[in-house]
Protein backbone atom coordinates (compact mmCIF):
# COMPACT_ATOMS: atom_id res chain seq x y z
CA UNK A 1 0.00 0.00 0.00
CA UNK A 2 1.43 3.18 -0.76
CA UNK A 3 0.10 5.63 2.04
CA UNK A 4 0.98 9.62 2.39
CA UNK A 5 0.38 11.86 5.35
CA UNK A 6 0.92 15.40 4.98
CA UNK A 7 0.79 18.25 7.90
CA UNK A 8 2.09 22.28 6.84
CA UNK A 9 1.94 23.73 11.22
CA UNK A 10 1.34 27.24 10.56
CA UNK A 11 1.51 29.89 13.48
CA UNK A 12 -0.76 32.93 13.87
CA UNK A 13 -1.27 35.27 16.64
CA UNK A 14 1.17 34.03 18.90
CA UNK A 15 -0.62 29.80 18.17
CA UNK A 16 0.51 27.28 16.44
CA UNK A 17 -1.85 25.35 14.07
CA UNK A 18 -2.83 23.35 11.45
CA UNK A 19 -2.92 25.04 8.26
CA UNK A 20 -2.63 21.83 6.18
CA UNK A 21 -3.22 18.22 6.93
CA UNK A 22 -4.01 15.35 4.10
CA UNK A 23 -3.78 11.80 4.98
CA UNK A 24 -4.17 8.57 2.94
CA UNK A 25 -5.21 4.96 4.25
CA UNK A 26 -4.53 3.77 7.02
CA UNK A 27 -3.22 7.15 9.00
CA UNK A 28 -5.82 9.55 10.78
CA UNK A 29 -3.84 12.41 12.55
CA UNK A 30 -6.10 13.92 15.76
CA UNK A 31 -5.48 16.59 18.02
CA UNK A 32 -4.49 15.16 21.50
CA UNK A 33 -7.23 14.83 23.84
CA UNK A 34 -6.23 17.01 27.16
CA UNK A 35 -5.04 20.42 25.44
CA UNK A 36 -2.38 22.42 27.19
CA UNK A 37 -2.10 25.99 28.03
CA UNK A 38 1.32 26.61 26.10
CA UNK A 39 -0.34 27.67 22.75
CA UNK A 40 2.03 24.84 21.17
CA UNK A 41 0.29 22.49 18.40
CA UNK A 42 -0.06 18.23 19.47
CA UNK A 43 -1.08 15.98 17.54
CA UNK A 44 -1.09 12.03 17.60
CA UNK A 45 -0.53 9.85 14.09
CA UNK A 46 -3.08 6.71 14.32
CA UNK A 47 -3.14 4.06 11.86
CA UNK A 48 -5.93 2.14 11.22
CA UNK A 49 -3.87 -0.53 10.28
CA UNK A 50 -2.47 -3.26 12.61
CA UNK A 51 1.21 -2.49 11.36
CA UNK A 52 3.24 -2.09 8.30
CA UNK A 53 3.07 -5.06 5.74
CA UNK A 54 5.30 -6.43 2.91
CA UNK A 55 5.15 -3.81 0.34
CA UNK A 56 4.22 -1.26 2.40
CA UNK A 57 5.30 2.30 1.09
CA UNK A 58 4.77 5.52 3.55
CA UNK A 59 5.46 9.13 2.92
CA UNK A 60 5.03 11.63 5.70
CA UNK A 61 5.84 15.13 4.94
CA UNK A 62 5.81 17.67 7.39
CA UNK A 63 6.30 21.52 6.92
CA UNK A 64 6.81 24.26 10.04
CA UNK A 65 6.19 26.98 8.97
CA UNK A 66 8.47 30.50 11.11
CA UNK A 67 6.94 30.65 14.56
CA UNK A 68 5.48 27.21 14.80
CA UNK A 69 6.19 24.71 17.30
CA UNK A 70 4.81 21.01 16.45
CA UNK A 71 5.05 17.87 18.70
CA UNK A 72 3.53 14.86 17.49
CA UNK A 73 2.99 11.58 18.90
CA UNK A 74 2.07 7.60 18.03
CA UNK A 75 -0.44 5.59 19.42
CA UNK A 76 1.22 2.41 19.79
CA UNK A 77 4.04 -0.03 19.62
CA UNK A 78 4.49 0.14 15.64
CA UNK A 79 4.52 -3.79 14.31
CA UNK A 80 6.27 -5.03 11.32
CA UNK A 81 5.06 -7.89 10.21
CA UNK A 82 6.05 -10.89 8.41
CA UNK A 83 7.37 -9.91 4.74
CA UNK A 84 8.59 -11.69 1.72
CA UNK A 85 10.37 -8.55 0.33
CA UNK A 86 10.64 -5.33 2.49
CA UNK A 87 8.49 -1.83 3.46
CA UNK A 88 9.61 1.33 3.17
CA UNK A 89 9.42 4.82 5.09
CA UNK A 90 10.42 8.10 4.18
CA UNK A 91 10.03 10.89 7.19
CA UNK A 92 10.69 14.45 5.33
CA UNK A 93 10.19 17.63 7.72
CA UNK A 94 11.46 20.98 6.78
CA UNK A 95 11.43 23.74 8.92
CA UNK A 96 11.34 27.23 8.94
CA UNK A 97 12.87 30.00 11.20
CA UNK A 98 11.85 30.14 15.14
CA UNK A 99 9.88 26.82 14.98
CA UNK A 100 10.04 22.94 16.92
CA UNK A 101 9.37 20.10 16.15
CA UNK A 102 9.29 16.99 18.13
CA UNK A 103 8.51 13.31 17.58
CA UNK A 104 9.17 10.52 20.10
CA UNK A 105 7.33 7.61 19.28
CA UNK A 106 6.24 4.30 21.05
CA UNK A 107 8.82 1.70 20.14
CA UNK A 108 9.04 -0.88 17.20
CA UNK A 109 8.68 -4.87 16.82
CA UNK A 110 9.70 -6.36 13.87
CA UNK A 111 7.98 -10.22 13.19
CA UNK A 112 10.32 -12.73 12.03
CA UNK A 113 11.18 -12.14 8.40
CA UNK A 114 10.76 -8.39 8.91
CA UNK A 115 12.65 -6.28 6.13
CA UNK A 116 12.06 -2.13 7.15
CA UNK A 117 13.72 0.32 6.08
CA UNK A 118 13.21 4.25 7.54
CA UNK A 119 14.28 7.53 6.10
CA UNK A 120 14.52 10.97 8.16
CA UNK A 121 15.26 14.16 6.01
CA UNK A 122 15.00 17.19 8.34
CA UNK A 123 16.32 20.85 7.20
CA UNK A 124 16.21 22.87 10.27
CA UNK A 125 16.10 26.72 10.29
CA UNK A 126 17.94 29.23 12.26
CA UNK A 127 16.70 29.69 15.85
CA UNK A 128 15.31 26.43 16.21
CA UNK A 129 15.12 22.81 17.99
CA UNK A 130 14.26 19.07 16.58
CA UNK A 131 13.92 16.23 18.89
CA UNK A 132 13.51 12.87 17.54
CA UNK A 133 13.57 9.09 18.44
CA UNK A 134 13.66 5.82 17.65
CA UNK A 135 13.17 2.68 19.78
CA UNK A 136 13.88 -1.22 18.42
CA UNK A 137 13.10 -3.99 20.26
CA UNK A 138 13.90 -7.40 19.58
CA UNK A 139 10.34 -8.86 18.27
CA UNK A 140 8.14 -11.25 19.74
CA UNK A 141 9.95 -12.36 22.70
CA UNK A 142 7.30 -14.94 23.98
CA UNK A 143 6.65 -16.10 20.80
CA UNK A 144 10.50 -17.22 21.05
CA UNK A 145 11.46 -14.47 18.50
CA UNK A 146 14.42 -12.96 19.25
CA UNK A 147 16.00 -10.39 16.35
CA UNK A 148 14.56 -13.40 14.05
CA UNK A 149 13.52 -9.83 11.68
CA UNK A 150 15.61 -10.29 8.09
CA UNK A 151 17.16 -6.54 8.23
CA UNK A 152 16.13 -3.03 10.11
CA UNK A 153 17.65 -0.06 9.02
CA UNK A 154 16.82 3.95 10.47
CA UNK A 155 18.77 6.69 8.65
CA UNK A 156 18.07 10.32 10.00
CA UNK A 157 19.92 13.08 8.45
CA UNK A 158 19.85 16.90 9.73
CA UNK A 159 20.74 19.64 7.47
CA UNK A 160 21.01 23.49 8.34
CA UNK A 161 21.84 25.87 5.68
CA UNK A 162 21.79 23.28 3.55
CA UNK A 163 25.23 21.73 5.37
CA UNK A 164 24.54 18.12 6.98
CA UNK A 165 25.05 18.12 10.72
CA UNK A 166 24.14 15.22 11.75
CA UNK A 167 23.68 11.73 10.41
CA UNK A 168 22.70 8.17 12.50
CA UNK A 169 22.24 5.46 10.62
CA UNK A 170 21.56 2.15 12.91
CA UNK A 171 21.09 -1.30 11.03
CA UNK A 172 20.13 -4.31 12.24
CA UNK A 173 20.67 -7.28 10.31
CA UNK A 174 20.84 -10.49 12.44
CA UNK A 175 22.61 -12.42 9.36
CA UNK A 176 25.81 -10.66 9.21
CA UNK A 177 26.06 -8.92 12.36
CA UNK A 178 25.51 -11.04 15.61
CA UNK A 179 23.44 -9.61 17.40
CA UNK A 180 24.71 -10.33 20.91
CA UNK A 181 28.41 -9.28 19.99
CA UNK A 182 30.59 -6.98 21.76
CA UNK A 183 29.98 -3.53 19.90
CA UNK A 184 26.96 -4.70 19.48
CA UNK A 185 23.50 -5.64 21.73
CA UNK A 186 25.71 -8.14 23.95
CA UNK A 187 22.28 -9.19 25.37
CA UNK A 188 20.35 -6.66 25.41
CA UNK A 189 16.72 -7.01 23.61
CA UNK A 190 15.93 -2.70 22.99
CA UNK A 191 18.18 -0.41 21.90
CA UNK A 192 16.87 3.33 22.03
CA UNK A 193 18.53 6.16 20.09
CA UNK A 194 17.66 9.91 21.18
CA UNK A 195 18.52 12.71 19.31
CA UNK A 196 18.50 16.30 19.82
CA UNK A 197 19.83 19.39 17.76
CA UNK A 198 19.54 23.31 18.21
CA UNK A 199 20.33 26.24 16.49
CA UNK A 200 19.36 28.47 19.16
CA UNK A 201 21.69 30.69 20.45
CA UNK A 202 20.86 30.67 24.14
CA UNK A 203 20.45 26.85 24.39
CA UNK A 204 23.58 25.44 25.91
CA UNK A 205 23.99 22.08 25.00
CA UNK A 206 26.50 21.15 28.37
CA UNK A 207 23.97 22.25 30.90
CA UNK A 208 21.50 20.20 29.12
CA UNK A 209 23.71 17.50 29.20
CA UNK A 210 24.49 17.84 32.97
CA UNK A 211 20.36 18.59 33.43
CA UNK A 212 19.72 14.86 31.59
CA UNK A 213 22.37 13.23 33.37
CA UNK A 214 20.44 14.00 36.71
CA UNK A 215 17.92 11.83 34.92
CA UNK A 216 19.96 9.19 34.19
CA UNK A 217 21.43 8.90 37.49
CA UNK A 218 17.56 7.57 38.39
CA UNK A 219 17.37 5.18 35.90
CA UNK A 220 18.63 1.31 37.14
CA UNK A 221 17.16 -0.63 34.19
CA UNK A 222 19.03 0.70 31.48
CA UNK A 223 22.34 1.52 30.20
CA UNK A 224 22.40 4.98 28.66
CA UNK A 225 25.18 6.96 27.17
CA UNK A 226 24.82 10.58 26.26
CA UNK A 227 27.85 12.26 23.44
CA UNK A 228 27.45 16.44 22.91
CA UNK A 229 27.97 17.20 19.46
CA UNK A 230 29.91 19.42 17.52
CA UNK A 231 27.02 21.68 16.93
CA UNK A 232 24.77 22.87 19.35
CA UNK A 233 23.13 19.20 19.89
CA UNK A 234 23.18 15.39 21.58
CA UNK A 235 22.35 12.05 21.03
CA UNK A 236 21.61 9.77 23.44
CA UNK A 237 21.81 6.07 23.33
CA UNK A 238 20.11 3.55 25.37
CA UNK A 239 19.76 -0.84 25.97
CA UNK A 240 17.96 -2.34 27.70
CA UNK A 241 15.32 -5.22 28.14
CA UNK A 242 11.94 -2.99 28.34
CA UNK A 243 10.18 -0.68 25.63
CA UNK A 244 7.69 0.99 28.03
CA UNK A 245 10.73 1.71 30.45
CA UNK A 246 12.81 3.13 27.41
CA UNK A 247 9.81 4.78 26.14
CA UNK A 248 8.86 6.62 29.23
CA UNK A 249 12.43 8.37 29.83
CA UNK A 250 12.74 9.35 26.31
CA UNK A 251 9.19 11.39 27.13
CA UNK A 252 10.78 12.58 30.20
CA UNK A 253 13.67 13.91 28.38
CA UNK A 254 11.78 15.30 25.41
CA UNK A 255 9.57 16.96 28.20
CA UNK A 256 12.91 19.24 29.23
CA UNK A 257 14.05 19.82 26.05
CA UNK A 258 9.97 20.61 24.92
CA UNK A 259 9.74 23.59 27.38
CA UNK A 260 12.97 25.24 26.11
CA UNK A 261 12.09 29.04 24.45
Amino acid sequence: MDSRLHIIAGFKQGSSYVKDLYVSPPFRVVSVGQRKNDRKLYQIVMSTSPGILCGDRYQLDIALEKGAQLQLQSQSYQRLFNMKNDAVQQLTISMEDDTSFAYVPHPVVPHENSNFKSKAEIRIGTNSQVIISEIITCGRKHYGEFFKLKRFQNLTQIYHKNKLVLKDNVIIQPDLIPISTIGNLEGFSHQGTFIFYSTKENVDKNVLVDTIHSVIESQNEMEIGISAMEDNGFVIRTLGHGGEVMYNFFVKVQEILWELE
